[in-house]
């Protein structure tokens, strides 16, 4: 697979990746918490032909500036800044885990401006602050780093229990490459910026149309919550893919393409 060149954008704060002409419909992608603009390359490669295929780094991430204070709604800001950067008009976003709840949380600050948006294994709540749930969650991803562990001796674990049946080896050999390459308070901040996060009740406003895509095996983002979450979206449509964990472009990336080709045929073509 062709590495895409890396790139920042004129004001030196996000660092991407992209493939396609300029002139065409820009389709961003947004990582998750372990994740990294490389980790969309099979699907550069893959849609770069029809789209000005466009991945980037997170704040905080690769080469893009950290943020002064990590919360959801800063990182929508962020992503509305890299999008005007980039000149990119009436895009189609697929956002991946949290950046899925970024992608919801732009939607609100911006309901027109995306062509059509996906939601691909992540949610629309994490939660009370205080829960119990939450709270070990939290506990669990960071508790090694604060008992010593390093993101790179966390990866190879990290990255197996996220995952479903068969995941494509390549794919595991870049899903734990950006995993320790993640910084770790850029880690510790995303973690944290979970809490409290809750936009069920603007699910409803979603005015353009959506895919919601989970796997069969996620444990973060469980099917049957994604499948109830489409439910509340009015122009929704919802694909569960079998056997797939939290990370489906990367364990089967064949499977994730396919899906996400037909919904972006059907959308391609609209005003």
């Amino acid at each position: 697979m062709s590495q895409p060149a890396p790139m920042i954008t004129k004001d030196g704060r996000f660092a991407y990746e992209a493939a396609g002409a300029s002139d065409a419909i820009p389709l961003i992608f947004l990582h998750g918490i372990g994740g990294a603009a490389r980790a969309w390359r099979h699907q550069l490669a893959a849609f770069g032909n029809r789209f000005r295929a466009i991945a980037w780094d997170m704040p905080g991430y690769g080469g893009s500036a950290p943020l002064a204070s990590v919360s959801i709604g800063a990182l929508a800001d962020a992503l509305q800044q890299f999008l005007e950067q980039l000149g990119a008009t009436r895009p189609i976003l697929v956002g991946h885990s949290i950046g899925g709840m970024i992608v919801q949380k732009w939607l609100v600050q911006a309901p027109k401006l995306a062509r059509a948006v996906v939601l691909a294994q992540t949610s629309p709540a994490f939660g009370k602050a205080d829960g119990d749930w939450q709270k070990s969650f939290i506990a669990a991803r960071l508790g090694p780093l604060d008992r010593g562990e390093t993101m790179r001796s966390l990866a190879p674990s990290l990255v197996k229990e996220l995952v479903g049946d068969d995941p494509d080896p390549s794919g595991m050999e870049l899903a734990r490459e950006c995993m320790a390459s993640v910084p770790e308070a850029s880690y510790r901040a995303m973690m944290l910026a979970l809490i409290g996060f809750d936009q069920r009740s603007a699910l409803k406003e979603i005015s353009v149309p959506a895919l919601l895509l989970s796997g069969s095996k996620d444990n973060n983002a469980p099917a049957p919550m994604m499948a109830k979450t489409a439910t509340y979206i009015p122009a929704a449509e919802y694909v569960e893919l079998p056997g797939v964990g939290h990370l489906a472009n990367l364990e089967r990336p064949g499977a994730f393409d396919e899906a996400l080709g037909r919904f972006l045929n059907s959308v391609a073509t609209k005003a």
